[in-house]
């Protein structure tokens, strides 16, 4: 993305996709369209809620409900399985702030003018986004 000469990026982590959707809905609401949502993590995987949903009963890995791996295929990446599956946070026991999926995994972006780029700070410091 290349920003015009009048505009501005915020970058805003958020601890859980609910909360980054509530400011997401919110900036909408405020007029503000140019906004993405991502899921961020240590090991390049990527969030595919047909196979993490825990509440549906389709989780199939636990590496896949703490690190959203589970669309891996298991038959051709066992390595990478394996290794994810050695990872701190899959077991429950990482540390604070250790960089689990989740912490602050979800990022939202945001292009804006400079007059409402505090309005914006506030409206995600408000729905506990962090930038």
């Amino acid at each position: 993305m290349r920003l015009e000469r009048d505009e501005r990026s915020l970058l805003a982590y958020f601890p859980s996709s609910t909360r980054a959707q509530e400011a997401i809905n919110a900036l909408q609401e405020a007029g503000i369209r140019e906004v993405q949502f991502d899921r961020v993590g240590r090991f390049g995987t990527r969030y595919n809620d047909q196979y993490n949903t825990p509440l549906a009963n389709q989780a199939s890995t636990i590496t896949g409900l703490s690190l959203y791996s589970a669309d891996i295929n298991p038959l051709v990446k066992t390595d990478t399985r394996a290794l994810l599956a050695a990872d701190p946070s899959v077991s429950g026991v990482g540390l604070k702030n250790y960089g689990v999926a989740g912490n602050e995994g979800f990022l939202v972006t945001v292009v804006t003018s400079p007059e409402r780029v505090d309005e914006v700070r506030e409206i995600i410091e408000a729905h506990g986004g962090r930038l």
